[in-house]
């Protein structure tokens, strides 16, 4: 008996034996060539901060998180003239075209996902054991590990919260 354990506290046990039995299979992911604008819109509407990057033949090749796409934002502040020099004039568009009071010009970020990716990709087999698979997600520091068949194709993605659901006490 441990000096942190008391005899009647119950033990908590891993009922799962693989890293595809922890998995949710067929992770939403983004494309390597999606622009940043794209990946708020993911996040926003899946509720998630994270997904794996993936190339054109499936296989995860970095990570994108909500932090990631914050800290480029902050980076990136871009001011674009209004009018010829006072801020009320009217502007024209290439065109001359004039814009009415109130329009808001937006200069489009183009950057790509795979230009702010972490390059890194922590990732398991399906047939990994489950303890390895917590092992791992310790020794690297990280909440994610993607699970890959033998093409290395993104199959399944596990997160610590998956880790703690298939806790039981004993």
């Amino acid at each position: 008996m441990t000096a942190n354990r008391t005899a009647n506290a119950p033990l908590l046990v891993l009922s799962a034996h693989t890293a595809a039995d922890l998995m949710n299979a067929n992770p939403v992911s983004i494309d390597h060539d999606a622009t940043v604008r794209e990946a708020p819109a993911l996040f926003n509407n899946r509720g998630f901060s994270v997904a794996p990057v993936i190339d054109d033949a499936g296989r995860p090749i970095g990570v994108l998180s909500s932090s990631d796409i914050l800290v480029h934002d902050q980076e990136r502040t871009e001011h674009l003239a209004m009018g010829r020099g006072v801020e009320n004039a009217p502007v024209e568009t290439d065109a001359g075209e004039r814009l009415r009071f109130g329009f808001h010009v937006e200069n489009v970020d183009k950057t790509l996902v795979s230009d702010l990716m972490t390059p890194a990709v922590f990732s398991v087999a399906p047939d990994t054991p489950a303890a390895k698979v917590v092992s791992d997600m310790l020794r690297l520091h990280v909440h994610h590990l993607f699970v890959v068949d033998a093409e290395r194709t993104l199959i399944g993605v596990i997160s610590s919260l998956d880790v703690l659901r298939k806790l039981t006490f004993a």
